[in-house]
């Protein structure tokens, strides 16, 4: 590190140059001047910052807050910490005190070198500052604030340090001004990239290690080396934030275009240089047509900040089978990238409350870009040309079908939420992909409806009078209605400020001599307009424009040799469901939709009755692999009824096996009770050797979730009626239970499965001829801030009645204590009926929930049986183990049980291991054939494994 005379005359040095630049006079709402130090070592950043607060508001201020984001990694109480808790990331609950951020604050001091009194805010990572003396309107005030700062491994987000690389990605790193605009605006750090800070004119003297290269989003004024370290002076006025990546390549590439000076590393592989020159200057081109001139001296476009918001979708495949051709990759990457981060860097609205307007623009134009330039551009890529690829509907798709598309998917699941929903109440599939997706068709749908060069221009205008300025999205609603004379309330009121689906149908079409009369039904209610399309051999002959069809509307079109109308024919129009958008004007026959067989699931084509098939293979011991063919009509996005049949042949038993199901879900409202699932459902196998089972359940469900879609609460109420229907070889003689009975079921199931808190209990009721009973289980698990984590599962189950103990199996309907007999056939068994091998102990935990195999007087209870299991960690996914149990039966004294052992809880409810250790037996491992008595957990159903995997999108 430099000594600190030779550092005292670096920075003598550079602010002579600032002043010689004219830098100091030009004005910013706060004047901001740091000092910042970062040891490469340590991972610490000495900081010394003067700033200069101004009073801008009419209000006189006693207090300022600052953003700390830095110090969002300190606690497991943060915010940060809080939200990815939320998203089932437990990695910051998990790290070490050294891999984490936080900031060390050593002094505040005001003009006056007076101390000043700073506290935290309960949500930790934003200051709250008593000022001395009161601040009033229009005048301004000096803080000076040392302090150092712990950058955090970039293990829990891009930002802090690359311990593997040996860089660093600073960004909203030191303290800036909470924006006030008469009430403070206090948002802590989720990880959104939703800073919001009031405007500054900054200057930072920065110090750091030496052999790294430096890129940054402010302009370098220069760069000094001295004996081990270098120094920058960084400066911007009205920017944010200063933005520093240091890495020991140099991988930033300076791009001087007629519109702007370019520093970028965007990554494009099989794509030269000349080539990236080419298609920068081409977007940069694109963006000043179409937004209007960035007014910063430079803009920087890094590969991390893609990645931090990629182009999701097939994109996103290994670079190997990567179907786009590198060119309109590498601009679609840097296209995408350079718009957000312009509109973050020139465009200060409210980025937590009124982000979806940047997002409208951004996405707009890259759909307007497509449009221009890659009109022919498919969704697949060169896939859509590779033979059992093309065929597919989604191979037909276009590039830009891909918004209404993915906008849809939670639409079509009740999840989606309006766009002016404040950032951090957003699920994250809807923060990083489908509100972004809808903001930017919305506008393309305006477009289409008032005309594009009404949108085009009213963007321009307002990002040419609003830049660099504090705006709302009043701002632009006003400056679109005064574009046009149409009425567009229905753009705010309805498709930005609600949730509410637009559907629409041609419900009937009737001809004159001269022209169609075509009633056109609004399924939702929601107040929008809709387009209606004449089509002739596939090509459109006519386009007309409807509103204020609230429900039922008859319009009159003249003849203009249509041979088919279709609404929304373009997809401009996000439509929740598109299947009866069109009608066929040559007769009853011809407006069948005729029947497709797909192999595999495809996108929705409205114009077919879809059928898929995929094969399958199953396997229990009994029927052995049963291949078969799977039909369904459920495609890519959710439908309300669907369909699913899975018939196929057990070569061991030589018989037809398989299962069925037909499902019918409506979606009530969006909290409180907000689905209602009515199916009937069947399935025959085996259960043992020549020995078949089939069921068929009809059953009704109902879901209730909170107000809150973040939370991973739910309800469920479900009643059904098992009926279960058993055979058996005729040398296998009778059953020791009735062959076939029947069960009516009702469970009420609450649901938190929250990574640091998880808690789930049911009660439940069952009635057939010859028993009833209730019982009930609670499962809560507990992550503590020691790393530890505790399982506690409580069973309690009673017959109100049981005339089973009469059958020659009195135990096949009782409580199990540790292996379910299953006579609903609800679990995923591999040889149900096995009490000896290696399928014996499978184990699923139900019921009783023991690991040890006890006496057989214990493991059934046709009276009561009540247990206890828990488990807590030893190291990482080593656990131990133990279980507490009454066993009552009637006629005899119950019995106390227990057991204990190791869990290996390789990934919890999909592979775990159990190793018995002591138990009613005794000391379990000292016992002969200790590998029989070892249990095991596994899940091989790929629904439930991709649910792993997807549940912190949803």
């Amino acid at each position: 590190m430099p000594s600190l005379k030779l550092k005292s005359l670096i920075y003598c040095f550079f602010l002579g140059a600032v002043s010689i630049s004219g830098i100091g006079v030009l004005s910013a709402q706060h004047q901001n001047v740091l000092t910042a130090n970062l040891d490469g070592e340590s991972k610490e950043i000495r900081i010394q910052q003067e700033f200069t607060y101004q009073n801008n508001s009419n209000v006189t201020l006693s207090t300022l807050y600052f953003n700390d984001w830095a110090h969002a990694y300190a606690s497991k109480n943060t915010g940060l910490a809080k939200r990815f808790s939320e998203e089932f990331k437990k990695s910051l609950h998990l790290a070490k005190k050294e891999e984490r951020g936080y900031t060390t604050i050593i002094s505040a001091v005001d003009d006056e070198y007076r101390g000043l009194f700073w506290r935290r805010t309960t949500e930790l990572d934003i200051l709250k500052i008593e000022l001395n003396s009161p601040l009033p309107p229009g005048e301004s005030t000096k803080l000076f604030l040392t302090y150092t700062i712990k950058l955090p491994e970039n293990k829990f987000t891009p930002y802090g340090y690359d311990k593997k690389k040996n860089s660093f990605y600073l960004k909203d790193w030191y303290l800036t001004p909470a924006y006030f605009d008469g009430t403070w605006h206090l948002y802590s750090n989720k990880n959104l990239e939703d800073l919001y800070t009031g405007v500054t004119e900054t200057v930072v003297n920065f110090v750091y290690p030496p052999h790294l290269y430096l890129a940054s989003n402010f302009t370098i004024l220069g760069n000094s080396n001295f004996p081990n370290g270098q120094m920058a002076q960084l400066s911007a006025t009205q920017q944010k934030n200063c933005e520093i990546l240091l890495s020991p390549q140099k991988r930033f590439e300076t791009h001087v275009t007629p519109q702007m000076t370019v520093i970028t590393d965007i990554e494009a592989s099989k794509y030269g240089e000349i080539g990236k020159g080419i298609s920068i200057n081409r977007v940069t081109e694109f963006i000043e047509n179409n937004l209007g001139k960035f007014p910063h001296s430079q803009l920087l476009v890094s590969q991390l900040d893609y990645e931090k918001n990629p182009l999701y979708g097939i994109n996103q495949l290994p670079s190997f089978i990567r179907p786009y051709e590198e060119q309109f990759q590498f601009e679609m990457k840097f296209l995408k990238t350079a718009l957000i981060n312009i509109l973050e860097e020139t465009l200060f609205l409210d980025p937590r409350k009124e982000q979806w307007l940047s997002d409208a623009i951004a996405n707009y134009l890259m759909i307007a870009y497509v449009e221009k330039y890659y009109p022919d551009q498919k969704l697949l890529g060169k896939l859509s040309r590779i033979w059992g690829i093309r065929s597919f509907n989604l191979a037909k798709m276009d590039f830009n079908e891909q918004y209404p598309f993915l906008y849809m998917l939670t639409a079509r699941t009740n999840l989606d939420q309006p766009l002016n929903t404040s950032n951090d109440s957003l699920i994250k599939f809807n923060q990083k992909i489908a509100n972004k997706y809808k903001a930017g068709l919305g506008l393309s749908y305006l477009a289409s409806y008032i005309g594009k060069e009404k949108v085009d221009k009213s963007i321009k205008t307002f990002y040419k009078h609003y830049k660099l300025s504090q705006v709302k999205t009043l701002d632009f609603e006003s400056i679109l209605k005064r574009e046009t004379n149409i009425d567009i309330d229905w753009f705010f009121n309805e498709y930005v400020s609600t949730d509410r689906k637009i559907d629409f149908k041609i419900k009937k079409v009737e001809k004159t001599e001269d022209s169609l009369r075509v009633t056109i039904k609004n399924k939702k209610g929601t107040n929008v307009p809709i387009s209606l399309f004449g089509l002739k051999n596939d090509s459109v002959v006519s386009k007309y424009w409807f509103s204020d069809i609230n429900t039922i509307k008859t319009v009159t079109i003249p003849k203009n040799g249509e041979k088919r109308l279709v609404l929304n024919y373009d997809q401009k129009i996000p439509e929740f469901n598109q299947r009866d958008n069109w009608k066929s004007l040559g007769g009853f026959f011809s407006g069948n939709k005729k029947l497709k067989f797909t192999f595999f699931r495809d996108s929705e084509n409205p114009y077919y009755n879809q059928v898929f098939y995929v094969p399958i293979l199953n396997f229990n011991i009994y029927d052995g692999w049963t291949p078969g063919m799977r039909l369904y009509n459920k495609t890519l996005l959710e439908r309300p009824f669907v369909y699913d049949f899975a018939p196929s042949y057990s070569f061991r038993e030589k018989a037809f096996v398989g299962s069925g199901r037909v499902t019918y879900r409506k979606y009530l409202s969006k909290s409180g009770l907000y689905v209602a699932n009515y199916s009937v459902a069947g399935s025959t196998y085996h259960f043992q050797a020549n020995s078949r089972y089939s069921t068929i359940t009809p059953s009704v469900t109902f879901g209730w979730r909170p107000s809150n879609l973040i939370s991973n609460k739910r309800e469920f109420l479900n009643l059904r009626y098992v009926n279960v229907l058993r055979d058996k070889a005729e040398n296998l003689g009778d059953f020791e239970t009735p062959p076939d009975y029947s069960v009516l079921n009702l469970r009420y199931t609450n649901r938190n499965p929250g990574i640091i808190n998880y808690i789930s209990w049911f009660a439940d009721a069952q009635h057939a001829s010859d028993f009833s009973k209730v019982a009930f289980e609670l499962e809560y698990r507990k992550l503590f801030e020691n790393n530890r984590q505790f399982n506690f599962r409580f069973y309690a189950g009673k017959f109100i009645r049981n005339k089973t103990t009469e059958y020659k199996d009195p135990n096949y309907f009782s409580f199990a204590l540790d292996r379910p007999t299953d006579y609903l056939f609800d679990y995923g068994y591999l040889g149900r009926s096995e009490d000896s091998g290696i399928y014996s102990q499978q184990i699923i935990i139900a019921e009783g929930g023991f690991k040890s195999f006890l006496p057989q007087e214990y493991r059934f209870a046709n009276d009561y049986l009540t247990t206890i299991n828990t488990s807590v960690n030893l190291w990482r996914w080593i656990e131990v183990y133990s279980d507490l149990g009454y066993v009552k039966n009637k006629g005899v004294s119950g019995k106390f049980v227990y057991d204990s052992g190791v869990r290996l809880n390789l990934l919890t409810d999909y592979f775990e291991l159990y190793f018995p250790m002591y138990s009613n037996n005794g000391w379990e491992v000292a016992q002969p054939q200790y590998g029989e008595k070892i249990r095991f957990i596994v899940t091989v159903s790929p629904k439930t494994l991709i649910g792993l995997f997807t549940r912190k999108w949803f």
